[in-house]
This record gives structure tokens, C-alpha cells and sequence, in this order.
């Protein structure tokens, strides 16, 4: 929001108000649908040892005074899912929750400091079963609003349509010409190969650099076009929390949902092997160091935790997101009630 122009002046207020008071029916309606299957609605606390070791994501973080006054650093969670999993660990089995999370460094028209996650897990549960609670709820999400597509700038997708899903391998295949196999152990080549694609390449970039840059390019602006789409089986090494397929162990069980080309869900098919969680989550923040210069601790209580977790699937999915594409508000502070005004 442009400070000469706040959100609560009267007049942008009475424009945001139809998308906001939509916002309200829709958080009502979502927790309805968990009530109704079966859900219990969780409140993790906002304040972690850590705030997740993914190296793309920024923590914010806060001092406290500790033990004997001693001032200690804890960071607000950008995620609920170590403090969820523990949960599973303690013996809850299908849970979600529905609160703010925070994020530095993201600034956009789909991105927000802080903002809304809708999370979930179901225990004893494949991935797939999770994909269909993602489908289900954005078909939710516009009979709530009324809404007959979700819409995002010139794209729009049918939420009552059957999803497409196409796996990493096969989008690399057909959007940017690349047989991602082919290169999954040769920088090199997969550099060269997104040269030829049309996509440059530094010098230091590394294999998740180069995927990245690809992936952003050349396939997610297909994705959720006209209707919702499943990108399933990233390949192991860009799914730190994700278990491997059991059938080809190059590739996890994560998927991402899209729609509209925008990304409103990222599931997997939970790690539940506590060293070699520990072993990726290492490796993420020596990848965070090589790239920002700093490191988040890790939490050591859910990985101990993860010895008593049973094999469970979740989703984390940007609420504000889905309010954005079911009420066709073109930037993600438009739903937002109080976005932070920065000068």
C-alpha cells in the first residue's frame, strides 16, 4: 500500500470491503469443511527455536529475555509444520491449522511479509489424499464467493474441472525441452541445456540455481491454466522434507498446486527418518550460507520427534492466495485486512 494513500482511507477501504468481508465467509467455510471431515483445528505457537531450514526462506526474528534474564534469539514461525509434526509425534492424527506466518524478504503482488497459511496433515494417509483435499477446497473456495472460476490478471481456472497432473520430469519435457533425468547428476550439462532453452546461466550457479531459474521461466506460467494443476515427483533434492518415491527413489513424494499460474499449495508425503532429516536440513543451510551469508539453527526437538511420528501426508496452502483468485483482487494486499505499509 503506497503510504500517500493508506488502506483504511475510507474510500480504499469501501473498495476492499467486498473482497474482505468474502475473505470472512471463506475462513468460516474452510474451517467447516475440516470440522466435517474429521479435522481438529490446532493453534501452534507463533514464536520457534527456528523459523524452518529451507535456504530460500527468510526468518524474522525477534529477542527475548531467557532463563535469568538473559537475552535469547527465537524467530516467529514462516511456517507452523515443525511445531505441527510434533503434534503428530504426541499422538494427534488429523490436524490443521488456520494463522498468520512470516517471511522476510517478500515483496510482491502475491507475496506478503506476513500472511496466512492454511496447513494440514492427515496420518496413515498417501499424498494423494491430500492432493484431493486441495482440489476440494478451491471448489470450495468459489461456491463460497460465488465466483465460477478462480481468476489472476488475464488467466483464469475451473475449480470444478478434473485436475491436470503432470509430474517435474514430464513439465521440464514439454515446456522447456529438457529430459531432466537425463541431467539430474551433471550441472554442466543442465546448464548447457538451459542455455540452449533459452534461459542464462552464471558462473556459480549450482544444479538447484539453474532448476530453479526453469522452473520459474519456462514452466509455472503454464500450470492452472483453465484449470487447476498437480506438479508432482520434484526430484529428491528439491524436497528437504519429503520422503522418496518408492518407486524410483530420484524423485520425492512433493507436489505443488497452481492455479492461474499463480502456486497456492506445496504437499508431501512427510520425512519421518530423523538423520536424514537432519542430514538435508544441514545441507539447506550450508546452501542458505553459500547464497545470504547466515544460518538458522535447527530444531532439535522435532527431529527427535520424528522417531515417534507415524508416516503421515500435509499441505501447506497460502489462504490469502486463494482469496486472490476467488475473488479476482489483483494484488495480495487487497485481501489482507491490515497490510503493513512500508514508506
Amino acid at each position: 500500500m503506497n503510504p500517500a494513500n493508506p488502506w483504511w482511507n475510507p474510500q480504499n477501504h469501501a473498495d476492499r470491503r467486498p473482497l474482505l468481508h468474502a475473505r470472512a465467509r471463506l475462513m468460516g467455510a474452510v474451517r467447516g469443511w475440516f470440522d466435517g471431515q474429521g479435522f481438529l483445528e490446532v493453534d501452534p505457537g507463533c514464536l520457534q527455536v527456528s523459523p524452518g531450514n529451507e535456504a530460500h526462506i527468510h526468518g524474522l526474528s525477534v529477542q527475548i529475555r531467557g532463563k535469568n534474564d538473559e537475552k535469547a534469539e527465537v524467530f516467529l514461525h514462516s511456517s507452523p509444520e515443525f511445531a505441527m509434526k510434533k503434534l503428530l509425534a504426541a499422538g494427534e492424527s488429523r490436524i490443521y491449522s488456520l494463522g498468520h506466518v512470516w517471511r522476510d524478504r517478500e515483496h510482491s503482488p502475491t507475496h506478503a511479509i506476513e500472511f496466512t497459511m492454511l496447513e494440514w496433515y492427515r496420518t496413515a494417509a498417501p499424498y494423494e489424499a491430500v492432493m484431493a483435499d486441495c482440489a476440494a477446497l478451491l471448489a470450495l473456495a468459489c461456491a463460497t464467493t460465488g465466483a465460477k472460476t478462480l481468476r489472476y490478471k488475464s488467466s483464469q481456472a475451473n475449480p470444478f474441472a478434473e485436475p491436470e497432473y503432470i509430474t517435474v520430469t514430464q513439465a521440464f519435457a514439454h515446456y522447456a525441452g529438457i529430459e531432466l533425468m537425463a541431467v539430474l547428476d551433471d550441472p554442466k550439462a543442465f546448464a548447457k541445456a538451459s542455455e540452449k532453452a533459452g534461459i542464462p546461466v552464471a558462473a556459480d550457479d549450482n544444479w538447484s540455481d539453474i532448476f530453479s531459474r526453469l522452473i520459474v521461466a519456462k514452466v509455472e506460467p503454464h500450470l492452472g491454466q483453465g484449470r487447476m494443476t498437480f506438479l508432482t515427483e520434484y526430484p529428491a533434492c528439491e524436497a528437504a522434507l519429503a520422503r522418496r518415491k518408492p518407486s524410483d527413489n530420484r524423485v520425492s513424494e512433493r507436489f505443488e498446486l497452481y492455479a492461474c499460474g499463480v502456486e497456492l499449495a506445496n504437499g508431501f508425503g512427510e520425512l519421518t527418518d530423523p538423520a536424514e532429516q537432519r542430514r538435508r536440513l544441514e545441507a539447506e543451510m550450508d546452501e542458505k550460507q553459500r547464497i545470504y551469508g547466515e544460518r538458522y539453527p535447527l530444531d532439535e526437538d522435532f527431529l527427535a520427534s520424528l522417531a515417534f511420528m507415524p508416516q503421515s501426508s500435509g499441505v501447506a496452502l497460502g489462504f490469502d492466495r486463494l482469496v486472490m483468485l476467488a475473488t479476482g483482487a489483483p494484488r495480495i494486499e487487497h485481501v489482507i485486512w491490515t497490510p503493513l505499509t512500508l514508506a
